[in-house]
């Protein structure tokens, strides 16, 4: 049987300095009736749609990444009520947010409140494409983001429950204690954030290893088996035993 179609999809991993330590990430915990990655910890994205790849045929460049940050920049608001990579007045974030959720295009109410696309406040890090499993497949870009200062998620109580400033590292250690679920694309990228000290730090990884498509893979060892992605892409850990790795 042929896989299905991969769904293009983004999200966004916005990062704020920490007082005293490593930045802190906007993580969202995602509702366990969703059916992908129920009750995980996520960053905040979804399926790029429409009304995203309708904006991004108006603007220069690549109108796929266009699309896409767009989409990261929609799903954030969506989700967690932060504006990132658009210009628009704190005042206007719930207002714009519950048109949102009720189907409205994102551009209509960026002219409605006067506000504009920022898209190059958005840094490229990562593309994940899962092959051979049993769920639906996205075609994830991941994107870096600074947060504004002094806002705080909310949650949408729809797709996700729960949404938290926390240390890469925090998050790993929950999910090591039994605390909290990451998905095999989140936990590497998450052991990779836990590597740097200041945002600034992510966006010279990013810079250093050109974002391609990473399609993880299995390989049988003396052990048994493992997930793997390349090791030449900035990830620090580049396996998981195939029986702990959550793949959705």
């Amino acid at each position: 049987m042929p896989e299905p179609e991969p769904i293009p999809a983004a999200t966004l991993i916005v990062m704020r300095e920490g007082r005293s330590g490593p930045p802190e990430i906007l993580m969202v915990e995602r509702a366990r009736a969703m059916v992908f990655a129920g009750g995980a910890l996520v960053f905040p994205g979804g399926r790029v749609d429409p009304a995203d790849r309708a904006a991004a045929a108006l603007l220069k460049g690549d109108a796929e990444d266009m699309a896409a940050r767009i989409a990261a920049i929609r799903e954030t608001l969506e989700e967690a009520g932060i504006i990132v990579g658009l210009d628009l007045g704190l005042g206007a974030a719930s207002p714009v947010r519950e048109r949102l959720h009720a189907g409205e295009g994102l551009s209509g109410l960026l002219k409605e409140h006067d506000g504009a696309l920022r898209l190059d406040a958005l840094v490229a890090f990562a593309r994940w494409l899962p092959q051979g499993v049993p769920h639906r497949i996205f075609d994830t870009r991941f994107y870096l983001a600074r947060a504004p200062e002094g806002v705080e998620p909310m949650v949408d109580g729809s797709e996700n429950v729960r949404a938290f400033w926390a240390t890469a590292r925090e998050v790993l250690a929950a999910a090591d204690a039994g605390e909290a679920m990451l998905i095999f694309p989140t936990r590497r990228n998450l052991e990779r954030l836990a590597t740097f000290a200041s945002y600034d730090d992510a966006v010279a990884s990013a810079q250093a290893h050109p974002v391609r498509t990473i399609t993880p893979w299995i390989e049988t060892r003396d052990d048994g088996d493992y997930l793997c992605i390349p090791d030449d892409a900035g990830y620090p850990m580049t396996a998981e035993r195939l029986d702990q790795a959550v793949r959705a």
